[in-house]
């Protein structure tokens, strides 16, 4: 048992260190196996959904225990965030991410990437460039995103 372990945790490892050189190597950011691509597509839907303001994609990609913590440092339940969108308070009028990396590590993901965002936030419109990090856990077989957090990058 404990042999299973070590070795589950030494191809993990490889895993992880192989697609790093991988991407580092090719200049990418991508998926480097199943579970990888599954995440990265999930999380090429949930931005999608954001910029349409698609409700119903959004509540079944977002854990009910979800914190957000926008650029701003404003942090969200998955309700008020949802709220915020459903009111049209917060409208993402171009979500475009790049650079994502995607980890998966047994039932959790860490995606990680750059994204530009054009925002209606309270009538204000900002565009901003951010760095972020994402979490996602598979539960009953589905990912959801746990926790968002984004740290705005300087104006180029």
């Amino acid at each position: 048992m404990k042999d299973q372990r070590m070795t589950r945790s030494f191809r993990a490892v490889l895993l992880v260190v192989c697609g790093a050189w991988w991407l580092g190597a090719a200049g990418l950011a991508t998926a480097s196996g199943p579970a990888e691509s599954e995440v990265a597509q999930i999380e090429q839907q949930r931005f999608a959904a954001m910029q349409a303001a698609d409700i119903a994609t959004l509540d079944r990609l977002l854990s009910a225990d979800l914190t957000y913590t926008h650029s701003s440092g404003k942090l969200e339940t998955k309700q008020e965030f949802l709220g915020g969108i459903r009111s049209g308070a917060l409208k993402y009028r171009t979500v475009a991410p790049e650079g994502l990396s995607v980890r998966v590590y047994e039932s959790a993901a860490v995606v990680t990437g750059r994204c530009h965002f054009q925002v209606e936030a309270d009538g204000r419109q900002l565009d901003l460039q951010v760095r972020f990090t994402d979490v996602y856990v598979k539960r009953d077989g589905a990912w959801q995103l746990v926790a968002w957090q984004s740290t705005r990058l300087p104006e180029p």
